[in-house]
């Protein structure tokens, strides 16, 4: 088997040398060096061991991904846009695990990565609690928050990078509100994580601020199983199941997701309720499956590849200066499609308006 040394003699280098190259450091060489030590390192074929580096080094170049669950697929976006930022800047492979948003499986993975010389993680939590993230931190773990802002006052030891959900919820509320609606509803989940409160807030911000609050609700569709994330969809089409019998109903309905979203759309439709021509409904992410829905679904872009790459870039280069480090990420824009139309009230109003005004045919 090939050996540093082989390729060191075959180079007429060192074996430092030839460690600086392999460790990304040729620059710092003569180009006619660099160029010796690729040419050996081809010409014998030889490939490093890396469980002899890691042994050395306490370290493995994987990057563990923790989600609350790989059952939703924006997750899996997420996952795809992170492997390849990390495999094409770094080198590294991605390591993936799912949490259902459990403190205590969070903070288990914690303990296994860290066994197995993993260093870096993202995580996918939203949860209020951040202790077990700055207790790994503090033992060496390089970790980045995703989907819930930095609480002030605490340590700078864990980076966070977050869509800005306020506004996505905002934007999706007064889209409905631009097109008539003045019934409407947030439909979500129970439970309040931090990014689920921010887009309660939104909602209601531009309900107020078009003085629609009163007619304003908030459509808990329930606690999630034990799968998590897998069945939001059937929470959303439950929910939509029993708007069917609701006579004060709302118009136009912001979902917590494009998962829930789609589900809520299939729950309306079971009970013969049409979207958009009865109900209208926008979602928040911008998934594929948004795309192909029926009717397909109206939704808030959120820039997926933009977070992905700078969770990358920031837990492979942890912040060392001062203060919290947080980047908020403002929604890429609306998506119009087929799930969003005028209330009907308002069709009514404008199909009568126009038979009043039409003159008649000569």
């Amino acid at each position: 088997m090939t050996t540093i040394q082989d390729v060191a003699r075959q180079a007429d280098v060192s074996v430092s040398t030839v460690s600086n190259v392999l460790n990304g450091r040729g620059n710092r060489m003569r180009p006619d060096t660099l160029a010796r030590v690729e040419a050996a390192i081809g010409l014998l074929g030889f490939r490093p061991n890396k469980l002899a580096r890691q042994l050395k080094t306490g370290q493995t170049p994987l990057l563990g991904l923790l989600v609350p669950s790989l059952a939703n697929p924006m997750y899996g976006s997420i996952a795809r846009e992170v492997e390849a930022a990390a495999q094409e800047r770094f080198g590294y492979r991605l390591l993936i695990g799912s949490t259902y948003r459990d403190q205590a499986k969070e903070a288990a993975f914690f303990e296994d990565l860290l066994d197995h010389g993993v260093r870096r993680v993202i995580v996918i939590s939203s949860l209020a609690d951040e202790q077990h993230f700055e207790s790994a931190a503090a033992r060496g773990m390089s970790i980045v928050s995703y989907d819930r802002r930095a609480v002030a006052g605490r340590p700078a030891s864990v980076g966070h990078v977050t869509p800005d959900n306020f506004e996505a919820a905002r934007l999706a509320t007064q889209h409905l509100i631009d097109q008539g609606h003045r019934r409407l509803a947030f439909a979500t989940v129970s439970g309040l994580t931090l990014s689920r409160s921010d887009k309660i807030a939104g909602f209601h911000a531009a309900a107020e601020a078009a003085g629609l609050h009163k007619d304003a609700r908030v459509l808990d569709g329930g606690a999630l199983n034990e799968y998590g994330d897998s069945v939001i969809a059937e929470v959303g089409r439950t929910t939509g199941l029993r708007l069917g019998s609701d006579t004060e109903r709302p118009t136009g309905i912001v979902a917590l997701n494009d998962l829930l979203a789609i589900g809520l759309m299939a729950g309306l439709r079971e009970t013969g309720l049409r979207v958009p021509h009865d109900v209208s409904v926008i979602g928040i992410d911008g998934l594929f499956l948004s795309a192909v829905s029926n009717p397909t679904l109206t939704t808030v872009q959120l820039p997926i590849r933009e977070m992905a790459h700078a969770m990358v870039e920031q837990v492979m280069t942890p912040w060392t200066g001062s203060g919290t480090c947080e980047l908020v990420f403002a929604p890429a824009g609306l998506i119009e499609r087929g799930s969003v139309a005028s209330p009907p009230t308002a069709d009514r109003k404008h199909q009568a308006h126009k038979l009043h005004t039409a003159k008649p045919s000569v």
